[in-house]
């Protein structure tokens, strides 16, 4: 798999926020939108995007659950859509993704997400759940490399 970008992630996010807005469908339209807005991206960046996005929305329960416990009172029905994809990506990426992100990117790639497409508030509220997330991951790795 090609490394990710913060264009491929961007794109991602987008087709990511698409799919909850259908609910799971519509992939050839939603597909075909970032053929339209990204004619300059390479195709394979493109697919890349779509994978990932696909991906994100098949873990979004996980993914939901763990905010959840990081934030309590800002479950996913709670928080804003653009957020609630960010997030979702972000975390999809961060523990399941294809091991080419590094963790600190996906956190400041989203957080510069959050400025762009949501709220005043969003930027923070998405850096302190996804700096809970980064010490999660970052701990499980230290962990495996003490095992080993």
């Amino acid at each position: 798999m090609s490394s990710i970008t913060r264009g491929v992630r961007r794109m991602a996010f987008q087709a990511l926020f698409q799919l909850e807005a259908h609910n799971g469908q519509g992939l050839d339209l939603i597909a075909r939108g970032l053929d339209e807005e990204h004619p300059t991206v390479p195709a394979n960046d493109r697919a890349l995007a779509m994978k990932l996005a696909q991906e994100a929305w098949a873990n979004r329960f996980e993914a939901d659950k763990i905010m959840a416990e990081l934030a309590p009172t800002w479950p996913a029905h709670r928080q804003a859509a653009v957020d609630r994809a960010i997030l979702r990506l972000a975390h999809f990426d961060m523990t399941k993704g294809p091991g080419k992100s590094k963790p600190k990117v996906v956190v400041n790639d989203s957080v510069e997400f959050a400025k762009e497409f949501s709220t005043e508030k969003s930027p923070g509220f998405v850096n302190a759940l996804l700096d809970k997330v980064l010490k999660q991951v970052l701990g499980a790795v230290a962990g495996s490399e003490e095992t080993q």
